[in-house]
């Protein structure tokens, strides 16, 4: 049976996800490749870092809204009832090696909502937060884990190669990256590597890619810029005129002098063959299911980067879609994989700096 409108979403049920021959196998695989990533670069900088999602450009407190006026089927889970919760936000770009700017791949968000009760997802029974992990891209790159862990060796091979020969391979990947855009396509692959374009940040739509249980359903998540100093920002280019830190620079003069908001937006799924589970690198068709506003994230003018918040945030937090509620469960396997992946990072880091590694209480605050 197919859903036919936002209305009538297909409900949730554990035979959506299917696990294939081998993914064990593939995702020790992939933990293994993940670790040598933080040992490589734990080695040449003295300091343990994320696997993946490394540099923070902000890190930025504010508050989710949940309207109390959400039809019953987006009212579900995190957005079952009105209410009003602290949130932290990292944004960051995708490589584990911290990279000079000029160097341009995709950006991360990273969201952590405070103060959730109710039944937990398994390993996290302890917490009080709902995780949502996006980038700047509606589809992930591959299907699966198992092509997933093919591109991500070819990252670990470069992880210790020297920042100026980045540098060049990336100018010249977006090139070719226009090149393919200019022919009205987009190649996932030349980003991933650096050929992404330079944008600023905060005028990004990022998108969990991948699908969760939304209560009853099924749905992906995005959240896109609505105050009119974000929207503003939508393409805008920057020039990273010899900065390291372009990107970083560009969220702190914003957040010195304005307040931001964004919609997080879930959409749900609708169409049984449109809308797989197990491939991640299909992007739901938004004239079969448009993403809907189920909540508003908005960050008031702070100081939006420091060394003080990077110690809380980079070294003491741990951002995982496994970070939740049972009604929010990650699917497909891409998502399976990420819970050993995360729990092993986590705990590298904190094995390795001497920083415990803990989920935030609702009363938790960033320094100033």
């Amino acid at each position: 049976m197919t859903a036919t409108s936002s209305s009538d979403p297909i409900p949730y049920s554990p035979a959506v996800e299917t696990t294939e021959p081998g993914e064990a196998v593939v995702t020790a695989e992939l933990v293994a490749t993940l670790r040598r990533i933080s040992e490589t670069t734990c080695k040449d900088g003295g300091h343990a870092l994320r696997s993946v999602h490394a540099k923070s450009h902000g890190l930025l407190e504010g508050r989710l809204e949940v309207p109390g006026n959400l039809p019953p089927w987006l009212a579900q889970g995190l957005f079952a009832r009105p209410g009003t919760y602290p949130v932290v936000l990292r944004i960051s770009t995708i490589p584990g090696d911290i990279l000079d700017d000029s160097i341009t791949v995709p950006r991360g968000l990273a969201i952590k909502v405070l103060g959730v009760e109710g039944e937990r997802l398994p390993g996290s029974e302890s917490a009080t937060t709902q995780d949502f992990l996006l980038v700047n891209s509606p589809a992930f790159a591959v299907p699966n884990n198992r092509m997933f862990l093919g591109g991500l060796k070819v990252l670990a091979a470069t992880t210790d190669q020297p920042q100026i020969l980045k540098k060049v391979v990336s100018s010249v990947l977006r090139g070719a990256e226009s090149v393919v855009e200019a022919f009205g396509g987009e190649s996932a692959t030349i980003k991933t590597l650096g050929g992404a374009r330079q944008t600023h940040p905060l005028g990004e739509t990022y998108y969990t890619q991948t699908p969760y249980r939304y209560g009853d359903y099924i749905a992906k998540f995005s959240v896109a810029p609505v105050s009119p100093e974000l929207t503003a920002l939508m393409g805008k280019p920057l020039s990273a005129s010899g900065q390291h830190d372009l990107l970083r620079n560009a969220v702190a003069d914003f957040f010195k002098r304005h307040s931001g908001t964004w919609e997080l937006r879930a959409q749900l799924r609708t169409d049984l063959d449109a809308m797989p589970v197990e491939d991640a690198s299909v992007a739901w068709p938004e004239d079969r299911s448009p993403y809907v506003a189920v909540a508003r994230i908005s960050a008031p003018a702070q100081n939006s980067w420091s060394e003080e918040r990077s110690h809380v945030v980079d070294d003491g937090f741990a951002f995982s879609p496994w970070h939740g509620l049972a009604a929010h469960r990650p699917l497909g396997s891409i998502n399976r994989a990420r819970k050993p992946s995360y729990e092993m990072s986590a705990d590298f880091r904190a094995g390795h700096n001497g920083c415990p590694i803990h989920e935030p209480g609702k009363t938790a605050r960033l320094p100033e």
